[in-house]
């Protein structure tokens, strides 16, 4: 817009909730529209509208409501509407006539008092109920912003109604300052809109002579687009969205972030390591604003689900959506394209083929031609140039697109070809996983090889003495698990909740617990499956699928495999029907309530042990094995090589243990109470004796005068020479 508008739309929305800097952050119905009509030209004002939103989820107070009557008189006019699709038609249409009485100019803009009001609400009520928003409400002036460039040391932060008004020299008696968390009453929006009127006209004349130009844009409709990894990306632009749909699109997110601008092609949908979508996002806006605003919205809701929103950084977005392949960006090139995904293609297939399986059909819908022919398919490639049974097919609209999908399923050759609507992200995802190394490290595939002398899994024939929840809160504690359980918790083998990370570190959503008895797992299973959980404090409730699973499918899931539905170790066995299909784990950590202790050789003969330290010596002798039963480590042999977390903690990690027990012939040392070992931990932290001690809680341990602190570690009272600290940071406990 270069030149400057006829008439300025002054406009305050008002919702039954949080109000301010936080207004639309709580998802809270619209419930008024206040406007004022300012002409620009002959600088006067017009009549002050009010509307109100009358529906059931809005939730105007008592004493809005009473007030009805009584505010009349401070506006010129009051009307109501019933739902928000109406409100909007009903302010366009009242706002278009107003203009057309005047019958000084045609131009017309809206201008608020800051972003909210049409960024936050208008826009994003409107996607969320799957309405046509009028076109006076995809450009708007920020009074804020206008403001701020006559006087430019304001921060745009602290930057409101009174602070402009007083800036100018306006009245600001009448004006009601309230907290942000307080809603607004109906009053205060009428008095907001007659400060933001005044403080539009106090701009008009000499010094600051202001023009209304070039108003803020709301993008009607979300770009597709590439990126490539040269591109250099903002880290203060980009978001991460988790819980998202497993079927949700690029279209969906945009519709989830609809009024702000996401920038051309900066919807990223990330894959798992089995190359399906995770339920996460990248999300790429044009600057930095855009993305505070979109932080705004952590937990809000997509359907029934709620997103959690959080900061990211511009490499991750490139990691998902970047690409360096020029047939892939020529591919994508054709823009306004709608990509559809093949995946199970046999590994012959050729671009004639496809062409044929999509062109073939009884009836004319069904029939469905590729854009370009057999420019419009791509196939996914090893580097060797081995095909891997995926494709990406372009369709040039979306009626084409939607008739593709329909032949989801059907054969080509001898194998049924699976169909999903894609993205351009997606593409490049999907490319870089197979033309270079993964994007998400995968757990080694031979880590059950690694160990063949241990029997690690049971038989194939175990007992379903497990259980598996899935869909979990990703903010559930154990505590929120045990009282899911209820009365099951009494049937929990000690150590035997075991809680899955994805590749990031954080919660997965699933969940293994260990059961006394296939019965009663059975049971918690029949009860519990499809019950709700709340999150903490009663928070964001989902519903759990709750199945019986064996030791064997628990004990490959924690050691980074999956289980889907071929087998993949030793064990032939179908797993059709377990919906066991976790993403591996990311650390490798051992689960604490199985594994025992084997016998340490021989760390030095007792005549060398005896001349070096004396008396520790003779606690280094030849080793015993520990003694069974041990609270902690219950003896067993099977290993959890990738384990994530588990409850209650163990005293201590093996992977940084080191146990030299003494024989129970030799006479007791004087400073012990009984015959003990020497326990060596290299690597952990020094955070004095009480967080040692709190480590070892449950095994006996010398008194204090056995110990002995040091800056590298602890020292035993008789080893004034220190012989024992072999290496900094350090702790030997006796």
């Amino acid at each position: 817009m270069t030149a400057q508008v006829d008439y300025l739309a002054v406009l305050f929305a008002n919702t039954s909730g949080a109000s301010g800097d936080l207004l639309g952050s709580d998802e809270k119905e619209l419930g008024q529209l206040v406007w004022q009509l300012v002409d620009l030209k002959n600088k006067t004002l017009g009549r002050v509208n009010e509307l109100l939103i009358k529906q059931e989820l809005c939730d105007l107070t008592e004493k809005q409501e009473e007030a009805e009557e009584d505010n009349g008189s401070l506006t010129d006019s009051v009307s109501t509407a019933a739902n928000l699709e109406s409100a909007l038609n009903q302010f366009h249409l009242t706002l278009t006539n107003e203009v057309n009485s005047i019958g000084a100019g045609t131009s017309v803009c809206l201008c608020t008092d800051g972003q909210l009001h049409i960024r936050q609400v208008i826009h994003p009520q409107a996607a969320g109920k799957n309405l046509l928003v009028p076109e006076c409400f995809f450009s708007f002036f920020d009074l804020r912003k206008e403001f701020r460039k006559h006087f430019p040391a304001s921060d745009l932060k602290a930057v409101d109604v009174h602070f402009m008004a007083e800036s100018l020299n306006l009245p600001v008696d009448e004006l009601t300052v309230l907290d942000s968390s307080e809603v607004l009453p109906r009053e205060a929006a009428v008095q907001n809109v007659k400060a933001m009127a005044s403080i539009a006209l106090a701009l008009l004349p000499e010094p600051l002579s202001h023009t209304f130009l070039y108003p803020e844009r709301v993008n009607e409709k979300f770009e597709t687009g590439t990126c490539s990894k040269m591109e250099k990306v903002c880290d203060n632009s980009v978001i991460r969205a988790r819980g998202l749909p497993w079927q949700s699109s690029d279209q969906d997110i945009a519709r989830f972030f609809r009024g702000l601008n996401i920038a051309k092609g900066g919807a990223a949908l990330c894959l798992n390591a089995q190359g399906r979508r995770n339920g996460e996002a990248l999300v790429r806006f044009i600057n930095e604003e855009h993305r505070d605003l979109a932080l705004q919205r952590h937990k809000h809701h997509m359907g029934n689900r709620y997103i959690e929103v959080y900061k990211a950084t511009g490499e991750d977005f490139l990691k998902i959506a970047g690409g360096t392949s020029n047939e892939v960006a020529l591919f994508l090139s054709r823009e306004d394209q709608v990509i559809v995904r093949m995946r199970g293609l046999p590994f012959t297939a050729t671009q004639e083929q496809v062409l044929a399986f999509f062109g073939q059909g009884e009836g004319p819908t069904e029939v469905c031609d590729v854009s370009g022919g057999g420019d419009g398919i791509l196939f996914v490639r090893y580097p060797d140039g081995r095909p891997t049974g995926d494709a990406f097919v372009l369709f040039s609209c979306e009626e084409h697109a939607q008739s593709a999908l329909k032949k989801h399923k059907e054969i080509l050759g001898k194998r049924y070809i699976e169909l999903f609507k894609s993205t351009a992200a997606e593409v490049q995802q999907v490319l870089n996983r197979y033309s270079s190394a993964p994007l998400i490290s995968v757990a080694p595939a031979p880590l059950v090889s690694m160990l063949p002398t241990v029997s690690l899994l049971p038989s194939p024939g175990g007992v379903r003495d497990c259980l598996r929840l899935r869909g979990l809160p990703y903010t559930a504690t154990i505590e929120d698990i045990l009282t899911f359980l209820g009365e099951f918790t009494r049937d929990i083998r000690p150590h035997g909740v075991h809680m899955v990370l994805n590749q990031q570190g954080r919660p997965s959503g699933d969940c293994f617990i260990q059961i006394s008895s296939p019965e009663r797992a059975f049971m918690a299973s029949q009860r519990l499956h499809k019950q709700m959980m709340s999150g903490p404090r009663g928070v964001n409730c989902r519903y759990v699928e709750v199945f019986p699973c064996s030791a064997e499918e628990m004990g490959l899931v924690l050691m980074g495999g999956t289980l889907s539905h071929t087998p993949t170790h030793t064990h032939s066995r179908s797993r059709s029907g377990t919906g066991l299909s976790p993403p591996p784990c990311k650390s490798r950590r051992l689960s604490p309530p199985t594994y025992s202790f084997a016998g340490a050789p021989p760390v030095m003969s007792a005549e060398a042990a005896a001349a070096l330290y004396p008396p520790i010596g003779q606690m280094m002798l030849a080793p015993r094995t520990m003694a069974p039963g041990h609270p902690y480590y219950p003896a067993s042999t099977q290993v959890y090589m990738n384990y994530a977390a588990y409850y209650p903690s163990p005293p201590g990690s093996p992977n940084t243990l080191g146990y030299y027990p003494s024989p129970s012939h030799l006479p007791t040392p004087p400073h012990l109470p009984s015959p003990g070992g020497l326990v060596r931990m290299p690597g952990l932290t020094f955070n004095g004796v009480k967080d040692l001690i709190s480590a070892v809680q449950g095994y006996q341990y010398a008194s204090d005068d056995g110990l002995a602190m040091h800056a590298h570690g602890l020292m035993h009272t008789h080893d004034p020479a220190r012989t024992l600290l072999t290496q900094s940071k350090e702790w030997v406990c006796i």
